[in-house]
């Protein structure tokens, strides 16, 4: 579950003060991603929770799919092949927000949001290993 915030640091102790959750490091950087609107590169940090049901602190960034939102910003999911899962949510009436290619050109992500406004995050499997070091217990 991802939380986009203007406050990683205030949103963290937040979570922790009201429901215990431990956090993984601050992780991120500058991302190339496609919009709809073109290609662009956007400062994206995050944080994983150590605790679990995981959730994902997103810092606001300049661009729209990162603006902080009230309640949930979206459903992330780990997928075996983007591009297929691309293809078949676009074939269900949702709508492409972001993507992120990985460098053998595959898509590494896809934003994609459902007719009635559900944002979902496919994520390749690939990733796995090295993201779960975000929510490492050992800190």
């Amino acid at each position: 579950m991802g939380v986009v915030t203007d406050d990683l640091s205030a949103t963290k102790t937040e979570f922790s003060q009201l429901f215990g959750y431990e956090w993984g490091p601050e992780v991120g950087g500058e991302v190339a991603v496609t919009l709809p609107t073109g290609d662009r590169v956007v400062d994206l940090k995050c944080a994983f929770s150590i605790t679990e049901p995981r959730i994902e602190l997103v810092r606001s960034a300049s661009a729209p799919l990162w603006e902080s939102v009230p309640g949930i910003h979206h459903l992330g999911y780990w997928s075996d092949d983007v591009d297929a899962d691309r293809d078949e949510f676009a074939a269900q009436g949702y709508g492409t927000e972001a993507t992120r290619r990985a460098p053998d050109g595959s898509l590494f992500f896809a934003f994609m949001r459902s007719p009635s406004g559900l944002l979902l995050e496919f994520v390749t499997r690939v990733a796995e290993p090295g993201m779960s070091q975000c929510w490492a217990a050992s800190r």
